[in-house]
C-alpha cells in the first residue's frame, strides 16, 4: 500500500488521465479552478465534490514526488 501511495509514476498517469478528464472542449479541473478564481458564484455542492475528485490526484502527486525526492537527499 505504502509503495502504491509513494509511486509518483502512478499518480502523474492518474492524473493526466483522471485529472483532467474530460479532456474537450478544456481539463475539466481547468474549468473548475477558473470558477472557483472567477469567486465561484453559483458553484453547488456537487460542483465543489467535483473539483476536488478531480484535484486529488495531483495532491498525490505533489505528495508522492515530495517523499521520493526527499529521500533521495537523506
Amino acid at each position: 500500500m505504502k509503495e502504491t501511495l509513494n509511486n509518483w509514476k502512478l499518480w502523474l498517469a492518474v492524473s493526466l488521465t483522471l485529472g483532467l478528464a474530460p479532456f474537450f472542449p478544456e481539463p475539466h479541473l481547468v474549468g473548475k479552478i477558473r470558477w472557483v478564481m472567477g469567486g465561484a458564484v453559483g458553484m453547488q455542492a456537487i460542483d465543489w465534490y467535483d473539483l476536488v475528485q478531480h484535484g486529488f490526484p495531483f495532491i498525490f502527486l505533489l505528495r508522492a514526488l515530495y517523499i521520493n525526492f526527499s529521500q533521495k537527499k537523506q
